[in-house]
């Protein structure tokens, strides 16, 4: 049985240079996906989205070994960032951000396997929030991206000047929510080591 890794499928998508931004065409992808608000830090809603949606995304995984003979990579976990005032991003205000959560899934898996997926944790684990997980197609199209090497903290900056100078000098504005895709896992690796990828939804003005 061969094994897919959709960060190689979707290599665009997932490998970006920290020297500057660079304008991509992201595809319609589906996700599992989760919806929360306040500091990823101490929100409870925060850490039951990131079991929830490993658990069930591991059982999609072998789901599809049995069902399909198709195995594939887990890919990295993901979220849509967004506030009232995006300038809490720069100030980092966490209480006041909200976010979804998500985890990328194969084109083969459809919502009658996330229910089957659900069924099967809910039996095994009973973990809190397994119902707010949801299967969703998002569309982002042309989109800015750039690798931020460092603490999640040290975004700041690399954000302002995104909104603030870089967007407005290519005569483009924001269409959507930022994206970030979490390339490291923070238990494992050093702060000044994470690799993470933001992303941000344009069009032209």
């Amino acid at each position: 049985m061969s094994k897919i890794d959709l960060k190689t499928e979707y290599k665009s998508l997932y490998s970006a240079t920290s020297k500057d931004f660079a304008l991509i065409e992201v595809p319609s992808l589906h996700y599992l996906m989760f919806d929360g608000v306040g500091d990823p830090n101490t929100a409870p809603a925060y850490a039951q989205a990131i079991e929830a949606l490993y658990s069930l995304s591991y059982t999609l995984k072998f789901m599809s070994k049995r069902a399909f003979d198709r195995d594939y990579v887990v890919g990295p976990l993901e979220g849509l960032w967004w506030a009232r005032d995006m300038k809490t991003f720069v100030t980092r205000e966490k209480s006041k951000w909200s976010w979804t959560m998500m985890i990328l899934q194969p084109d083969w898996i459809e919502k009658g396997h996330l229910c089957a997926a659900l069924s099967e944790v809910v039996m095994k684990k009973g973990l809190p929030g397994l119902e707010k997980v949801r299967l969703e197609r998002l569309d982002e199209g042309l989109s800015a991206q750039i690798l931020h090497v460092g603490p999640y903290d040290d975004e700041g900056p690399v954000l302002q000047r995104l909104h603030e100078e870089w967007l407005p000098a290519q005569g483009l504005i924001e269409t959507g929510k930022h994206h970030e895709i979490y390339l490291s896992d923070p238990r494992k690796t050093a702060p000044e080591k994470l690799k993470t990828i933001l992303r941000q939804p344009v069009k032209k003005r």
